[in-house]
């Protein structure tokens, strides 16, 4: 068992000062205050000035420390020992538009489980984005492998199959029955690399998606006569967006217009960290593209941004900067918001006896302290 103590426990509509934590067999056992007995064999942690939240989930990584999944799938387990350094817990490994074949071996590599004394953050499913897009929107993504959607080519994409969250575009044909049918299997289905138009992007969310994938990047920009996917995700409240807030994806008064909008519980931030993340500049792969990263930004020969260098931590401190959001609305947009979404709200986002002990220790201004990943410390500063 640990104890953790003296902390401000954030979690998800509370704020709790002077609280301690016990943990053991990988689960939170019991909180309470400052007067809460504890074992003297017991290992304490004294957390005195430290804010204790939902370990941090992110739901787009490409990559991370010159590793790319989908040039390597096996690399998943790699990178995701690494993503404590950074509060991660859980996180979906994100394959981007390739042959059938590499989504697939990265199903097996789920499938397959965690080498021999691997610790690290979870893999709680893949992100596919693509091959299902538009290719006026393509972005970072190649059009030699894009295709038209259909129910048959993702009828083994489940959260069992280790699928959990596909990016289409609403409007290509056979897009609204392939929704119908992931919805139906299970998986959030988000609207993106898009050229649709409001009611294309209604009738996409009418059929049940429930995301737009980093809003704004690879869609119209928003138009006052023709809104486009952008309006059509903001004004329905079933939708949740993503957005990377780190300055260069999305101008800061944007962000800030955003988060006033949609707020906590309709707002997920996301790194689209891709495998330059972590590393210093230089040529770095994303899918089969060699991207040149300088200090700020990942970007194709041609200028265009193929994902994001920051790590969740450091988009969380741009987010607050940009917003003013409080400490308890930023963390919940990374914590409660994405366990929501993929209906894992019993198990992660909060903390509570009998969930599983994810948990991250960190100064009031979001630097990363200690990690914790069903109960163990698999970072500490």
């Amino acid at each position: 068992m640990l104890a953790i103590t003296h902390a401000t426990l954030l979690s998800p509509d509370t704020i709790a000062e002077d609280s301690t934590l016990l943990m053991a067999e990988g689960r939170i056992q019991a909180i309470g205050g400052p007067e809460t007995p504890i074992d003297p064999a017991v290992e304490i942690r004294d957390a005195t000035g430290l804010v204790l939240a939902p370990g941090l989930l992110d739901l787009q990584v490409n990559g991370g420390f010159a590793l790319d999944f989908t040039a390597d799938p096996a690399t998943i387990w790699e990178v995701a020992a690494q993503l404590p350094r950074y509060g991660v817990t859980g996180f979906l490994p994100t394959i981007i538009t390739s042959p059938p074949e590499v989504p697939h071996a990265a199903q097996d590599v789920l499938r397959g489980g965690p080498p021999d004394g691997w610790t690290g953050a979870r893999p709680l499913g893949l992100h596919i984005e693509g091959p299902f897009l538009n290719p006026g929107k393509k972005g970072a993504h190649n059009p030699a492998y894009l295709r038209l959607p259909s129910p048959e080519a993702v009828a083994d994409w489940s959260p069992d199959s280790g699928v959990r969250l596909a990016t289409l575009a609403p409007e290509l044909p056979g897009a609204l029955d392939t929704i119908r049918a992931l919805s139906d299997q299970g998986v959030l289905v988000s609207a993106g690399h898009s050229l649709a138009t409001y009611d294309e992007a209604a009738a996409g969310f009418e059929a049940g998606a429930r995301y737009a994938t980093h809003l704004f990047n690879a869609m119209p920009p928003l138009n006052h006569r023709e809104p486009g996917l952008v309006a059509a995700a903001l004004n329905d409240p079933r939708v949740t967006a993503g957005l990377i807030p780190d300055g260069l994806h999305v101008h800061p008064a944007m962000v800030a217009l955003v988060w006033r909008l949609l707020g906590r519980d309709r707002l997920n931030l996301v790194t689209d960290a891709m495998a330059a993340m972590g590393m210093p500049p230089g040529q770095y792969l994303l899918g089969d593209y060699k991207v040149t990263v300088d200090e700020t930004s990942a970007r194709l020969p041609d200028g265009t941004l193929a994902g994001c260098i920051l790590s969740l931590d450091a988009i969380l401190r741009q987010f607050r900067r940009f917003t003013g959001a409080s400490l308890s609305d930023t963390l919940a947009t990374v914590t409660t918001t994405p366990a929501r979404l993929l209906r894992l709200e019993g198990e992660l986002g909060a903390i509570a006896p009998g969930r599983a002990a994810d948990l991250v220790l960190m100064t009031p201004d979001l630097h990363v302290v200690e990690t914790f990943v069903a109960g163990r410390s698999l970072y500490r500063a």
